[in-house]
């Protein structure tokens, strides 16, 4: 069973910047598929970014594209989401994912993924 723990979420101004860290347990974790999505009220759980087990291809969305960056230290058991330029539209509830085992490309399905944190707000004032 692997068990994921997001932090970093809060309350931020339009143009300001969050780190979200999610920490992972497992002694494989470095041969996990990790991604980060987020859900907003009324919409659908979306991916915003994902990473590959070794860290070497990366998935973005659109929106966040230029904004957000996903990186994952194996060391550590943690994959972080950067989040720049922030706007309103990024206010939402975001969660980590894991799947325990290792893709060469990156995950971007919300049900390919075994593991979910319990999630961390995001809240982008104007």
């Amino acid at each position: 069973q692997v068990q994921l723990v997001e932090s970093g979420g809060g309350l931020v101004q339009a143009g300001g910047s969050l780190r979200l860290s999610c920490a992972a347990s497992g002694r494989t974790f470095s041969s996990y598929s990790m991604g980060w999505f987020r859900q907003a009220p009324g919409k659908e759980r979306e991916c915003v970014e994902a990473i590959n087990w070794r860290g070497e291809i990366t998935y973005y969305a659109e929106s966040v594209k230029g904004r957000f960056a996903i990186s994952r230290d194996n060391a550590k058991n943690t994959v972080y989401l950067q989040m720049n330029s922030l706007k309103p539209e990024d206010t939402a509830v975001y969660y980590c994912a894991a799947r325990s085992r290792a893709y060469y490309y990156t995950l971007t399905g919300a049900n390919e993924y075994e593991y979910w944190g319990q999630g961390t707000q995001v809240t982008v004032t104007s």
